[in-house]
């Protein structure tokens, strides 16, 4: 959470011609409400259910580049289908995340310590963003445009690739 994905991936995909494609988005098109929403009214076992098949779905049918939800890898079905694809962690520390999105804005797994929350989430999370990634690209004191740059770069691309 705060690391860019969504920003990040518009860039990169601009950069390389690409479509991007975000799963949250379509998690709220099947859904018809927001990602705070479905966890509010339905629970976080609903929206895990409707993330997996967005990304399942997503892999299968789109050629471009992928924002996946921050809790998307943790589902083991999400990590297997993610193998042989290209993957990039975008690294963020708790004080960069906490500038970005201000660790409360619509962020139903941050609700009462935000920042504490935020770090322990990422201490369970850190191990499999690790072990799926592809590539890690440290976000902090970088601006978007230097992280989709430090991300064609870490994957060997260029704008024109």
């Amino acid at each position: 959470m705060g690391s860019g994905k969504s920003t990040v991936g518009r860039l990169v995909a601009a950069r390389l011609g690409l479509a991007l494609r975000d799963t949250d988005s379509d998690v709220e098109t099947v859904a018809g409400k927001s990602v705070s929403d479905v966890f509010v009214d339905d629970g976080e076992p609903v929206f895990r259910d409707l993330e997996r098949a967005a990304v399942a779905t997503a892999l299968r049918e789109h050629p471009g580049v992928l924002a996946l939800g921050g809790g998307a890898v943790m589902d083991p079905l999400t990590e297997d289908a993610l193998r042989g694809h290209t993957v990039v962690f975008l690294d963020v520390q708790v004080t960069d995340a906490a500038r970005r999105i201000g660790l409360n804005r619509d962020r139903p797994l941050l609700l009462g310590n935000p920042r504490a929350q935020w770090l322990r989430i990422m201490e369970g999370r850190r191990p499999v963003y690790e072990r799926v990634a592809t590539a890690v690209v440290a976000t902090d004191g970088r601006s978007p445009e230097e992280v989709a740059a430090a991300v064609l770069d870490a994957l060997g691309l260029t704008a024109d690739a």
